[in-house]
């Protein structure tokens, strides 16, 4: 049972491509905004998917692509925009684990997909959805754009 299918070997690297592209997309709001809640903290625990997920590569005899994300993700005009991209990303990332769930039939992949599927849904989606709610209560935010498109560059 220590050889992958083509759909767990597809699993592994499209959840790795996630995990490396929101530790990218948070790093950048953390670079273009300072220290910024919940960024720091969600950052560093994308940073944990990667490593729990790099491990399986590991364990599989994978390659372990580099994180293609760095520099290539949105800016986000104000701080607002970024927390709704997070809940949006988050939601994605949720649905993305199910799906990916379904193909997997080794029992150490099922339990990091559902463990990260678990730290998105139930500790990431509501700091974001916390920090949206938050910013959006500030006068003279602008309440009708929403930030889940490409951002703005800097």
């Amino acid at each position: 049972m220590d050889e992958l299918t083509k759909d767990e070997s597809r699993a592994l690297h499209e959840a790795l491509d996630d995990e490396y592209r929101a530790w990218a997309t948070y790093d950048q709001v953390l670079a273009d905004f300072g220290a910024c809640r919940p960024f720091h903290h969600i950052r560093d625990a994308e940073g944990r998917h990667i490593d729990a997920l790099a491990a399986l590569f590991v364990r599989y005899g994978l390659a372990l692509p580099p994180n293609p994300w760095i520099g290539k993700v949105p800016h986000f005009a104000n701080a607002r925009e970024a927390c709704e991209a997070g809940v949006a990303a988050e939601i994605t990332n949720g649905e993305m684990y199910e799906r990916l769930l379904g193909a997997t039939i080794h029992p150490d992949i099922l339990a990091v997909f559902r463990r990260l599927q678990e730290a998105s849904q139930r500790r990431h989606l509501p700091a974001f959805q916390r920090c949206a709610g938050r910013t959006t209560h500030h006068r003279g935010t602008d309440q009708g754009h929403h930030g889940h498109s490409g951002g703005h560059p800097a």
